[in-house]
């Protein structure tokens, strides 16, 4: 079950919704199949080394653009479609897209940002589910507030419901004490189609 995490961040949900032994088999498993991009892309023509692995799935038609790069859009597999009919479920929130970051260890991170591109509408909501390593959850009110953090162990849902991306700014600092790699997968829905 979903729940506020704090009274001070209201538009963040967040529950346990596998147990270790779960969300450890869909870590292996999304792992192994999964075809992760090479960690480098392209901005004002210049080549950049992104700090995590990205592999991106959709229904037919939905691209998604980092930057000035495209990600190859893969077709959903039995583990990815399950996992989103069961999060759809959960959330009572409808996707056609999910994003896979791998964070590799500590040392891979993402900066601030919103999750508040065009493509995903006036009004998204976000479904973000961790595997692997603990890794802390960043967040602050936008323009530069005081940031709160957020541990999200393994088989740990949280969404993102809206007007979150317009209010605040999330990350995935960087950690040297983590050693191990995190899996995160953010399913979304897109509006921009090809």
């Amino acid at each position: 079950m979903l729940f506020s995490s704090t009274p001070s961040l209201p538009l963040l949900r967040i529950g346990r919704i596998f147990d270790e032994i779960e969300a450890d088999r869909l870590f292996h498993c999304l792992l192994a199949e999964t075809p992760w991009n090479d960690g480098y892309y392209l901005a004002a023509g210049r080549r950049f080394a992104l700090p995590r692995l990205q592999a991106w799935y959709a229904d037919p038609g939905i691209d998604y653009r980092y930057a000035d790069n495209l990600h190859n859009s893969h077709a959903w597999t039995p583990t990815l479609q399950a996992l989103r009919e069961q999060i759809q479920q959960i959330s009572g929130l409808h996707f056609n897209a999910v994003l896979l970051n791998l964070y590799r260890d500590g040392q891979d991170s993402v900066g601030w940002h919103a999750d508040d591109e065009p493509d995903l509408g006036s009004a998204p909501a976000i479904a973000s589910l961790s595997l692997g390593a603990t890794r802390r959850f960043s967040v602050r009110p936008r323009p530069q507030g005081e940031a709160q953090h957020v541990a999200l162990p393994a088989g740990t849902l949280l969404v993102m419901d809206s007007p979150f991306q317009q209010e605040w700014e999330h990350a995935v600092l960087g950690d040297p004490y983590v050693m191990s790699p995190r899996l995160n997968l953010t399913f979304r829905r897109v509006y921009g189609a090809a």
